[in-house]
């Protein structure tokens, strides 16, 4: 019964999971969705009594390779906009007749397969347990492939961290001098940098941009990565709107504010004779 409950529960997170995969536009997303399936697949494992198994699918593929995937990926960048790109013509056709001709291979070995009660042979096949038959299949029979297969993943990180490795062509320039460069080639009103993420006291995230003193929401505040991903937030969302009482309030101060032709020529003048 309590096996029966788990697979009903557990099943449904493992489909979703899957198509999280398929279906996400975000490769980080892709990756952590391929993770709940995992996991899902490790209880499956522990309930039909295999407990290694289910050690080994958490910390190797959704321990180890999970997260060496997630490094590769936050290494290298993806852009969204580039996996909508179809290089090769007609493959998204050809994908979706693979796919169907797996799903109906698969369901038919799964309604003509027949399962015995018990399992036969299994203790000729491990006759000292299942982990020292595993150990001897791994770094033994398999020990080859075992030992390609890690240097593959190792190679894939080596590759990550090359491909986006930049030869320094002139050296590092200090803060003094970025400051010097800043305050003599750039605009006034960037002299002292630009705004840090985040707008105090409602957010403090790197994708929100934020505010300026007069309360208008910076757009050269959010890393120019969020944005070319379309992870950033909008600034219209941080906009200030007025409303009908606060223009009245400022026609009212506006009507109010006394206009003195005398004093401006006065300044006038005096700039002149300055």
């Amino acid at each position: 019964m309590g096996e029966a409950a788990l697979f009903w529960i557990m099943a449904p997170v493992a489909v979703l999971g899957a198509l999280g995969l398929v279906f996400s536009r975000k490769a980080v997303h892709g990756a952590l969705s391929l993770a709940v399936t995992m996991i899902s697949l490790a209880l499956f494992y522990i309930a039909q009594e295999a407990p290694f198994l289910g050690v080994v699918q958490i910390v190797v593929y959704t321990g180890a390779i999970m997260m060496l995937f997630l490094f590769v990926i936050m290494l290298i960048g993806i852009d969204s906009s580039d996996s909508r790109v179809e290089t090769i013509r007609g493959q998204r056709v050809a994908a979706t007749l693979a796919v169907a001709g797996v799903v109906l291979l698969l369901a038919g070995v799964t309604i003509r397969a027949t399962l015995p009660e018990e399992p036969v042979g299994l203790a000729q096949a491990t006759p000292d347990g299942n982990v020292p038959a595993i150990a001897d299949a791994i770094f033994g029979t398999y020990v080859w492939a075992f030992e390609v297969v890690a240097a593959l993943l190792i190679t894939a990180a080596v590759g990550a961290m090359t491909l986006t490795h930049r030869e320094r062509t002139q050296p590092r320039p200090t803060q003094k001098e970025l400051s010097i460069k800043r305050f003599s080639e750039g605009a006034p009103g960037e002299a002292a940098g630009l705004p840090v993420p985040g707008v105090y006291a409602r957010h403090n995230a790197v994708d929100t941009p934020a505010l300026l003193p007069d309360g208008t929401p910076s757009e050269d505040s959010v890393n120019r990565v969020l944005v070319a991903r379309g992870a950033a937030r909008s600034t219209d969302e941080f906009r200030h709107h007025p409303t009908p009482g606060d223009i009245e309030a400022a026609a009212e101060g506006d009507a109010d504010e006394p206009v003195s032709e005398s004093g401006t020529d006065d300044d006038a003048s005096g700039g002149e004779r300055a």
